[in-house]
């Protein structure tokens, strides 16, 4: 099987351009390189490390996660959030074009990057990895992570293991991302003199609390969207 890959490349409003190709393994989906010849020292495990990290200093001295920033970061430092960008990404599904901000396409780069970079808390979202969505809204990161989560649960309950139907462990999942986003937005702030690569990470955690409040409140303000599944129901159902 071949690499699945995404082309990322900003063209900023001077004309030069910022272009990154992610390779993804093709069946564990985490990321091939994008990693410095040399680590920088926020990319220490024990550097603004994250509360709830289950790696030990030992057996990993750099953060998986930091290490597969550092080239995206260092390429947008002195590059100011609101500034406009004509955003490209090419799939090899599509290819997607928009003119947007600096930080929501750093953004947009940034959730691929951490959720294919190996850190054990963001495995679950290597799924949403394979099929990319940039520049998701609100209601599109929550439709998919839902709809990622529960097809989890089918292929869990196939292996005789109980479903969370109920969603208590993708709301535990988002808890924990946004204690990730705290720590990593420490790390970039000490790792950058603009406030593109923080503010992206901001709008990260925007949507981690969005999916939270959405799962808190039983999903209803997307039911409408299901209503042809309640009326072709079969009698007695």
């Amino acid at each position: 099987m071949k690499d699945f890959t995404v082309y990322y490349n900003f063209r900023l409003a001077d004309g030069s351009e910022r272009g990154f190709h992610l390779r993804l393994d093709p069946e564990t989906l985490e990321l091939h390189g994008n990693t410095p010849a040399v680590s920088p020292s926020w990319t220490k495990l024990d550097f603004h490390q994250c509360p709830n990290c289950p790696l030990k200093v030992e057996e990993h001295p750099d953060c998986p996660l930091a290490l597969r920033l550092v080239n995206l970061v260092q390429r947008f430092d002195g590059l100011v959030s609101h500034e406009t960008v004509d955003l490209e990404v090419v799939t090899e599904e599509r290819t997607i074009t928009q003119k947007t901000t600096a930080q929501r396409g750093i953004s947009s780069l940034m959730g691929l990057v951490i959720a294919a970079s190996g850190c054990p808390h963001t495995a679950l979202l290597r799924p949403m990895a394979r099929f990319h969505l940039p520049l998701a809204s609100n209601e599109e990161t929550v439709y998919r992570a839902t709809s990622m989560y529960l097809l989890a649960q089918y292929f869990l309950k196939k292996e005789g293991i109980p479903a969370d139907l109920e969603l208590d462990g993708l709301a535990r999942f988002y808890e924990n991302m946004q204690i990730i986003n705290v720590a990593v937005a420490e790390r970039l702030r000490a790792a950058t003199t603009t406030d593109s690569s923080v503010n992206a990470i901001v709008v990260l955690d925007v949507y981690a609390k969005t999916v939270g409040m959405v799962i808190g409140g039983s999903l209803e303000r997307i039911r409408y969207l299901f209503s042809p599944y309640f009326e072709n129901r079969p009698r007695g159902a």
